[in-house]
């Protein structure tokens, strides 16, 4: 999706941190991934298209009054 999304086309950005190495091992063999640059796209595209639908879907309760007939 983010390579349908285009996210991963243009000009390319330096990125560095700190990050555990715990995290970093669980990653790796959940994903197979083995490359520093790999695993760091991968996990910023999954942030970057994350489904938002449950969210949205519970900040909407109670917007329909009670009585709405479902049955058509």
């Amino acid at each position: 999706m983010a390579e349908e999304r285009g996210l991963f086309e243009g000009k390319t950005q330096m990125l560095r941190g700190r990050i555990p190495e715990t995290l970093v091992r669980a990653a790796r063999e959940n994903s197979g991934i083995e490359s520093d640059t790999e695993l760091l796209k991968t996990g910023l595209a999954k942030l970057a298209v994350e489904d938002d639908y449950a969210d949205w879907l519970f900040r909407r309760r109670g917007r329909l009054p009670s009585d709405l007939d479902f049955d058509v």
